[in-house]
């Protein structure tokens, strides 16, 4: 599919580029992990939580940039109106920001391993920075092989969550474990619906997306299972015990999953209407994340 670019100077780009929705991908593995601290040892450090959660974006930050960089690299994005790269003309600017926003990130999360005096936290965030530039930065690419999913679940699932729930506690939780499966999931789904309207430019820039591999059908329908699994984990950690009771508050959020699916599979193959999926998976993100947290702080109030 081809989209013709629009003056730079247009706010909706400008605003398509930045993708402030996007940033609840860093805040809600902060919140849920923080929640699920703070449920089992009714305190928590704010200074840590700030610091923590001001670092996250700035990094998100970098990769946002970063792989905007790496796409105008391969041209995948040269169709794609609403690229940093593509709005300002200038790729040399927008790779130096991106590492600015990364070190000033890194600055922080190195502040919480100094204070506690233990390099755990730091190491994880660096594995998950690690993760994040394997998906669209060279030689590794990954996400050209249809692995970013995958790398997507454990960076913001398991791996950030141990991050943060270690850098409150300086130990490790299964029940966090637990949420972070969760979290991991609607994560992933936001970046697996991003495929289904450029299929014809993932194929042209020799892309294997999910998307790519399975086409636009089976793809809508692995959705719902994907959809299905978030509530069917979470019952599943309330029935054994792990979560509880209040973490059904997550059910609240199953509107969103409904007009995810029922969207995706009455438009998989007409990319001008399944192209803003992607914005009804963030809200699915944010609210079923924020529901989750919030079913772990209910029972301590």
């Amino acid at each position: 599919m081809t989209t013709k670019l629009i003056e730079p100077t247009n706010s909706k780009l400008w605003l398509a580029a930045i993708k402030p929705p996007m940033y609840s991908v860093a805040i809600i593995p902060i919140w849920v992990g923080t929640a699920i601290a703070f449920a089992e040892t009714k305190t928590i450090n704010k200074s840590i939580f700030l610091t923590f959660l001001l670092s996250a974006i700035l990094i998100l930050a970098w990769l946002n940039l970063s792989n905007d960089v790496f796409d105008a690299d391969t041209g995948i994005d040269k169709n794609k109106a609403h690229s940093v790269v593509n709005l300002t003309g200038n790729k040399s600017l927008i790779f130096w920001l991106s590492n600015l926003f990364l070190a000033i990130g890194g600055l922080g999360i190195f502040a919480i391993s100094w204070w506690q005096q233990d390099l755990m936290v730091i190491c994880l965030v660096l594995l998950c920075c690690a993760l994040g530039y394997s998906y669209q930065g060279p030689p590794f690419r990954l996400g050209y092989q249809g692995l970013g999913e995958i790398i997507c679940f454990f960076t913001f699932g398991p791996l950030a969550m141990a991050a943060v729930y270690y850098s409150q506690t300086q130990n490790w939780s299964l029940t966090n474990f637990a949420a972070s499966i969760v979290v991991g999931i609607v994560t992933s789904i936001i970046l697996f619906c991003s495929h289904f309207h450029q299929v014809e430019d993932d194929l042209a820039a020799g892309k294997k997306s999910p998307i790519v591999r399975v086409g636009t059908k089976k793809g809508a329908e692995l959705l719902s299972w994907f959809c299905g699994s978030i509530f069917a984990f979470t019952m599943l950690f309330v029935i054994l015990g792990i979560f509880p009771l209040w973490t059904l508050l997550i059910f609240l959020s199953l509107p969103f999953a409904l007009k995810l699916c029922h969207h995706v599979n009455q438009y998989h193959d007409r990319p001008e209407k399944v192209s803003n999926c992607k914005f009804i998976a963030v809200a699915l993100h944010f609210f079923s994340g924020a529901l989750l947290g919030l079913g772990f702080i209910f029972p301590v109030g």
